[in-house]
């Protein structure tokens, strides 16, 4: 096993997901990377004050400034790229924007020319983030973009999360100590990471979290074989496995079903009986709403089910 390196820089940062790209870090399978991203907005300078802009490190970006893609040697579709977050430390600021802009949520609200951005102070040591109102909260690092290109060709968003490579999952659950297993989609896997979160709410529902820069120790491996099918991680809090829809219907059923098949495996019962033991153990979660398409993940206590 290899321990790697790699900040955000001109030459290792990028605002979409491609597999047209040279890989920016090669590495076996078992290795570990640390990567240092910046924030989504990729500011390369703290902001002074609620709603400064400062430079970004993309110019015109378009998406989320992310690190990428690392390649993992050997991976080929029909594999599963596990991602295990070893360590996640926020850098000690950030920010978290809301209101102003038109979408769904803020026309609901009756804020879309309302602004409230908010700075923080973030103290990893202490597990505290603290805004310029004087309110506090406890963190909980992690990124809230990991994924693959969804197909071999073309430049695609970073802003929805998608079932064929994920991408903009914004799970609150994936702190340190959580694998995340995503289906391999393209030759090398070509994993793209950023977006830190210092702490978030299920729903995200200002459309930002803690907003900030993070440095991320992973560990990348390879599987054959799955628990279930698409995307899906094992957490601290629990088993979680996705749904991503624009119908919030077809989001919830998706992470149902792969919770249900998870169950069934798990216990050797059939579907229907993992049903009825999910309606009595697993939460339903809206994961996110911010980002084109509805994020749902189904969890499952590690201790919720005993034998």
């Amino acid at each position: 096993m290899t321990a790697h390196r790699i900040d955000a820089s001109l030459d290792t940062a990028i605002d979409v997901f491609t597999a047209e790209r040279h890989p920016v870090l090669r590495v076996a399978p078992g290795d570990t990377a640390t990567i240092r991203t910046l924030s989504a907005a990729g500011y390369t300078e703290r902001q002074q004050h609620a709603g400064d802009h400062p430079p970004t490190l993309i110019d015109g970006r378009r998406g989320h400034c992310l690190v990428g893609p690392i390649a993992v040697e050997g991976a080929r579709p029909g594999q599963v790229l596990t991602v295990r977050f070893d360590d996640l430390v926020p850098d000690d600021w950030g920010y978290t924007g809301s209101g102003g802009v038109d979408t769904p949520v803020n026309r609901a609200l009756g804020l879309t020319q309302e602004r409230g951005p908010l700075l923080w102070d973030i103290d990893a040591g202490t597990g505290v983030a603290r805004n310029q109102l004087g309110l506090g909260v406890r963190t909980a690092p992690f990124l809230g973009v990991v994924g693959v290109p969804p197909e071999p060709t073309g430049e695609h968003s970073t802003i929805p999360p998608r079932p064929l490579g994920g991408g903009n999952i914004d799970c609150r659950e994936l702190v340190a100590g959580s694998t995340l297993y995503l289906p391999v989609t393209v030759p090398d896997a070509l994993l793209f990471v950023g977006d830190g979160h210092a702490a978030q709410g299920d729903g995200e529902v200002s459309g930002t979290a803690i907003e900030c820069g993070m440095t991320a120790t992973v560990t990348l491996s390879l599987l054959d074989e799955a628990p279930v099918d698409g995307i899906h991680a094992d957490t601290p809090a629990g088993r979680i496995t996705f749904g991503f829809d624009a119908d919030l219907n077809a989001a919830t059923t998706t992470a149902l079903d792969r919770m249900v098949d998870w169950i069934a495996g798990l216990h050797g019962i059939t579907r229907s009986e993992a049903l009825a033991m999910a309606s009595v153990a697993v939460s339903m979660r809206v994961t996110q709403v911010a980002n084109r398409t509805w994020g749902v993940h189904a969890l499952l206590p590690h201790d919720a089910i005993t034998a």
